[in-house]
């Protein structure tokens, strides 16, 4: 039952609606929050998804038209070996030759170098082109080591046709083992631009092939300047050497843009490709959506947080209106003391403390004497000026903060002592008796010991039955002084140091 009446009174505190109201909003922005969180991850994996994707189907293309001129070249080494070929007239030889050549997609032009570097068989013409390939890099490896195979140029510009092209080469041997020449298969770089125009690129993103030794064939998208780069030692190349695939966030040696790199080697070919996509591009969408929830949801618990504020306040001004209320219900208008309401609330809680503790407590009733001829002779404004005189002489009579000064009616007052005895409360009446004496109200013409009190006394709770027992043997005791001739004190008998009889502790008359 505790419980629930405890719940109950924090459900109407302000403090607890404020707490809520600001509460709410926190765990709404926590939660949106790591929604947020969620669908980065999920414009994250989309990315990488996407990457692998491109990966696959590119690597597969280029991987392919490789194999097919790869293929070509070792029909051309196989077929001249072949018995006849070498007695063959040109134009057959050049038939047998390159019969599978037009198959080879993008295929620039295929030659047969013969050991001097010279043309002697041209796949595109006849006779054949003059053209002299002595000098090139990958005439000399072939003519130094016979253990290459394929061996794929850097990008080079094609002295035949002007082109940009990659060569991609084989050895000849003599019958007797020695050097005797190359075939060629030239693979235009327009191929690759081809080929990568049919992917959708944010701005910042980019696709690009490496030779393993670190040279750049191509970049999309394309720039002449990018053609022949080396980035060998780089942080990022390192990587991609390293691995034969993977994916990991870097930032470009080429544009210091940061770039979720996404690669993988070409089949068996020294090549690597990559595909690069901006961090930025990635998270741009996500981006727009996290700032047009995020305003929303702040624009919510902004106002949440704001009406929260306001019926806080509500709540708070309520209370202390309520309180006020409650304080003026329990307040005389006119003196400022507490009311006989007040009074009776106290006097029940000291009452029963006392018969608790068994200690005395002591009630001074007091009265003004002959108030109704202030009010016939001055009027009801200097009357109402004598009340609050009064009211400030009992005041400054007590001192501890548990001493209760209340008016209990109109001329009637009350002074509440808790843990006093009889003697306590007769120093306490002999003290009032004193301040009154020196009360006057000069508007009136009344002057200093003019206004006198009667004091009625009672303790308990020895054989109090109840406050208003003991309340009514005050009221007796107060009458019995005003009998005896007003501006006195009576104690009431059945105190502790009573000895039964009314007694008249103090008379002061005027």
């Amino acid at each position: 039952m505790a419980l629930p009446l405890r719940l109950s009174k924090r459900l109407r505190s302000a403090r607890t609606w404020i707490a809520l109201g600001v509460l709410a909003p926190i765990g709404m922005l926590v939660v949106s929050g790591l929604m947020l969180l969620d669908l980065r991850r999920d414009a994250w994996d989309k990315a990488k998804q996407t990457s692998e994707n491109l990966l696959q189907v590119i690597e597969h293309d280029i991987s392919r038209n490789i194999e097919i001129i790869d293929l070509t070249l070792q029909a051309v080494v196989d077929n001249l070996k072949a018995p006849g070929v070498a007695e063959a007239s040109p134009e057959l030889r050049q038939l047998i030759l390159f019969d599978r050549a037009a198959s080879a997609r993008d295929l620039g032009v295929m030659l047969v170098l013969d050991e001097n570097g010279d043309v002697i068989v041209d796949s595109s013409a006849w006779p054949p082109r003059k053209l002299n390939n002595a000098d090139r890099d990958y005439f000399q490896a072939h003519k130094a080591r016979r253990d290459l195979g394929l061996v794929m140029s850097g990008p080079l510009v094609s002295r035949l046709t002007g082109a940009r092209i990659v060569v991609l080469s084989r050895r000849i041997d003599k019958p007797d083992g020695t050097f005797g020449g190359i075939v060629l298969g030239s693979l235009k770089l327009s191929y690759f631009i081809r080929l990568f125009d049919q992917i959708g690129l944010g701005p910042d993103d980019a696709i690009n092939l490496y030779l393993r030794d670190g040279t750049r064939l191509i970049r999309y998208p394309y720039e002449e300047a990018d053609i022949g780069a080396n980035i060998a030692g780089s942080p990022t190349f390192d990587r991609f050497a390293s691995e034969r695939s993977g994916a990991f966030v870097a930032v470009s040696v080429r544009d210091d843009v940061e770039r979720h790199y996404a690669f993988t080697h070409v089949g068996d070919w020294p090549l690597i490709l990559n595909v690069a996509l901006a961090t930025d591009t990635i998270e741009s969408a996500w981006r727009n959506k996290a700032l047009v929830i995020s305003g929303i949801v702040l624009a919510l618990c902004g106002l949440t947080i704001f009406l929260s504020l306001l019926y806080g306040r509500d709540l708070r001004r309520r209370a202390a209106l309520q309180a006020e209320l409650a304080e003026l219900s329990c307040t005389d208008v006119l003196t400022g003391l507490p009311n006989r309401r007040r009074f009776e609330e106290v006097a029940e809680r000291v009452w029963a403390t006392a018969r608790r503790t068994h200690k005395p407590f002591a009630l001074l009733v007091v009265d003004a004497d002959h108030f109704k001829r202030y009010n016939d002779h001055y009027g009801h404004s200097v009357g109402d000026e004598v009340l609050k005189g009064l009211a400030k002489s009992l005041r400054a009579s007590v001192h501890r903060p548990d001493d209760l000064v209340a008016r209990v009616g109109g001329e009637e007052f009350v002074i509440l002592l808790p843990e006093t005895d009889t003697d306590g409360a007769l120093r306490i009446a002999d003290k009032l008796h004193e301040s009154v004496a020196s009360l006057a109200v000069p508007s009136a013409g009344i002057g200093a010991g003019e206004v006198t009190v009667s004091v009625g006394v009672a303790v308990g709770p020895a054989t109090t039955a109840s406050p208003q027992d003991l309340f009514e043997r005050a009221d007796a005791a107060l009458y019995a002084a005003k009998e005896g001739g007003r501006n006195q004190t009576r104690c009431a008998p059945g105190g502790p140091e009573d000895t039964g009889a009314m007694l008249a502790l103090r008379s002061l008359h005027v």
